[in-house]
């Protein structure tokens, strides 16, 4: 058995549209958990991810963290706290994306680059230099895409036939194209409320307390492409090496192979899926997929995500990992697979993050 780190994820509870997630049995709530420490005299560390009302651009105070893979960072972090002494730490965010603010506001926050792009377009950029980088046609592109969005698919229907599912599926009008690559279906839905909260201990108070389910993060690595315009480094971005970097570091901390634990049915995966460029550079920068050609096929018999994706089961701005990270503490514990690993994207890109979870 592969050793374990110091740290433990030994709660974790989220709200989606006013509804509470089910969570395990076994495993109290965060809130009835910190309660339990205080009474040790333990006050968790808390880190907090930032939500859109945070201005993009302002000054990020310490213990806050923004961008689609800020849970990761947030993890990382979390872990270094616990390893250099911390009992507690806390990650949590609060999104009311749908109701907290009007249309208006909410398309102004997210018009976070200068000019009149939208991400979306941003995106489909990405995915022209990722095409030409790749060899693949933009036929090609958006048949992989199609792909992609069956895959999310097939997991979502499974949620909604056991009715765990918060979102019913897209309307006709989405599968209209909203750019020359996607269609509204491959890009990121954010109309949601979300908060959500994770509580990771020291495998010491794991112990004291007598915790016995509870997930270890077994390896965590976030990498950073120096850039200071990503509008200007999409050739360098859409090359994915850093994103290739994350996922080894981690995998070489969690001391496995992720990918054989994997296709041997013992492992989980959420891959990052704002925009269908992102899951196929990861799928095919990591090693899961050596030939593209082989990846519609492969797509049909290996789920990657356990979600439905941020297509169906929505995307919270910077928190959609963290959504992702509390969902696979739920099902490792629910299930018999051992491992998990979930992906986060910051930005166009910039920022990538390798989570890989054991279970115990």
């Amino acid at each position: 058995m592969k050793k374990s780190s110091a740290a433990h994820i030994t709660a974790a509870d989220s709200c989606i549209n006013g509804q509470s997630s089910s969570n395990h049995s076994q495993m109290p709530r965060c809130d009835t958990q910190i309660d339990s420490l205080k009474v040790l005299g333990i006050v968790p560390v808390t880190l907090t991810i930032d939500p859109l009302s945070t201005p993009w651009f302002s000054e990020q105070h310490p213990k806050h963290f923004r961008s689609g893979c800020a849970p990761i960072m947030a993890l990382q972090h979390a872990v270094e706290l616990i390893q250099s002494g911390e009992s507690a730490v806390l990650i949590t965010a609060d999104e009311p994306l749908k109701t907290g603010y009007s249309r208006d506001e909410r398309h102004q926050l997210m018009a976070v680059y200068e000019g009149q792009e939208t991400i979306a377009d941003l995106y489909n950029n990405m995915a022209v230099e990722f095409c030409q980088q790749q060899s693949l046609t933009h036929s090609d592109f958006m048949g992989l895409a199609d792909a992609l969005f069956k895959n999310y698919q097939a997991t979502y229907q499974l949620l909604i036939d056991q009715e765990t599912a918060y979102f019913s599926m897209p309307n006709a009008q989405w599968y209209n194209h909203v750019t020359p690559l996607f269609r509204g279906v491959d890009c990121a839905n954010p109309l949601m409320d979300f908060s959500g909260n994770l509580l990771l201990c020291h495998l010491d108070i794991v112990d004291k307390m007598e915790l016995k389910h509870t997930i270890n993060v077994a390896g965590v690595n976030c990498q950073e492409l120096a850039t200071f315009d990503e509008k200007q480094s999409i050739k360098q971005l859409a090359q994915y090496h850093h994103l290739a970097q994350a996922f080894t570091a981690a995998s070489q901390q969690a001391d496995i192979d992720f990918i054989e634990q994997y296709q041997n049915d013992n492992a989980l995966l959420e891959v990052y899926t704002c925009y269908p460029v992102v899951p196929l550079a990861f799928l095919m920068t990591t090693g899961f997929i050596d030939d593209w050609h082989a990846l519609k096929a492969w797509l049909k018999t290996h789920p990657i995500t356990v979600t439905g994706g941020m297509n169906l089961a929505r995307a919270p701005w910077n928190a959609p990992t963290l959504n992702a990270l509390i969902t696979m503490t739920h099902q490792l514990l629910a299930g018999e697979k051992q491992y998990a690993l979930v992906h986060g994207n910051g930005g166009l890109g910039y920022r990538q993050g390798i989570a890989i979870l054991r279970k115990g």
